[in-house]
């Protein structure tokens, strides 16, 4: 059979089933704004507890800001403890709710992905009959997910405090702090989406082949050593196409920005808000064209996987060469080939 290209296979899942892209925007919009109204609905209760005197609202009213300021003090004091308590019980509410809701949407849509390449008809013989898959292994899976994103924030903290640390009141140095914050975050940041990106890798195991959660981590690290080019290519082309939609969402965006001036607020905002919910949709769709290519090499044989980074005109591209092969001593080097003597005319 034909090499196939699991990146390609990945862009044209989502061309011919824009259904897998649909499903993905609909249970993570649907997360997003009932997040939303969860956090205006808790904004508006959390103003509801405020105190509001007269004097307050005397000093609101005078439009000089050192008493607008002065008035926002009075009104926030002693209320810390209140934020603090909403906010703990807050993030506590969306972890939960993200746990449960990003567990069952990927299970959705993975397994609409499986489907997808197994009626295609080059699945892999063994994996035609696992249809059950253990959701404890993906809610697990989440967690953990969830986990390493709240250390990546207690990260990001300690670097803000570490740069205070280097430039005290007393002998200020700003670039220190800047450099030391800078690094550490960007140092958090590469830790953490490393360690998101395997667990998200590992869902696919959970799904086609019914791995428990280490299970299926140890699986995914299987996979990058054993297919690293396949892995790069997809990577790489897909985020070459998430950067392309970035830099077109970013030149649109700026159009109704300029007419500012000569339009209402609400057409401006709505020009910048529709440019941005479609450019959160390519992404959503770019990710799961990503997904399908992992799900293609996981699902293909690997004699069907085409050799991605051999150039197209290489007559190699795909060969594979045993390293313990020998040649028979039957063969004498120095006999000539049959082909290779020129037929006589």
């Amino acid at each position: 059979m034909k090499p196939r290209s699991p990146t390609l296979e990945g862009f044209r899942a989502i061309f011919r089933r824009p259904s897998f892209g649909l499903a993905e925007i609909a249970w993570r919009w649907s997360f997003g704004a009932a997040a939303t109204l969860l956090l205006a609905f808790s904004f508006f209760t959390f103003l509801d507890t405020l105190p509001v005197g007269n004097s307050d609202l005397l000093l609101l009213r005078s439009r000089q800001p050192f008493l607008i300021f002065r008035a926002f003090a009075h009104i926030f004091r002693g209320s810390a403890f209140r934020a603090v308590g909403a906010g703990i019980v807050l993030a506590l509410t969306f972890g939960a709710a993200w746990i449960v809701l990003a567990s069952l949407g990927r299970a959705a849509t993975l397994k609409a992905l499986i489907a997808y390449f197994r009626e295609s008809g080059f699945s892999r013989p063994e994996h035609q009959e696992k249809n059950l898959w253990p959701l404890s292994s993906l809610f697990a899976l989440n967690f953990f997910r969830m986990a390493a994103t709240l250390a990546a924030a207690v990260g990001c903290l300690a670097a803000i405090l570490l740069g205070a640390a280097a430039s005290p009141p007393a002998s200020p140095s700003p670039g220190i702090a800047a450099l030391i914050f800078l690094t550490v975050t960007m140092l958090v940041w590469l830790a953490w989406s490393t360690l998101n990106w395997f667990l998200s890798l590992a869902a696919i195991f959970v799904v086609a082949d019914g791995e428990h959660t280490f299970g299926a981590i140890t699986a995914a690290i299987d996979l990058c050593r054993a297919r690293p080019a396949s892995i790069f290519a997809a990577g790489t082309w897909f985020g070459l196409a998430h950067l392309t939609a970035f830099v077109l969402a970013s030149s649109i965006v700026g159009f109704p920005l300029a007419f500012a001036p000569y339009l209402p607020p609400a057409v401006v905002l709505g020009g910048v808000l529709l440019v941005t919910l479609l450019y959160f949709a390519v992404a959503d769709f770019l990710y799961v064209g990503r997904l399908a290519a992992y799900v293609a090499m996981v699902e293909m044989p690997e004699s069907q996987v085409s050799a991605e980074t051999a150039p197209p005109e290489s007559p190699l591209a795909g060969t594979r060469f045993d390293p313990n092969l020998q040649s028979s001593p039957a063969v004498d080097a120095t006999e000539l080939i049959l082909s290779d003597v020129p037929a006589s005319s």
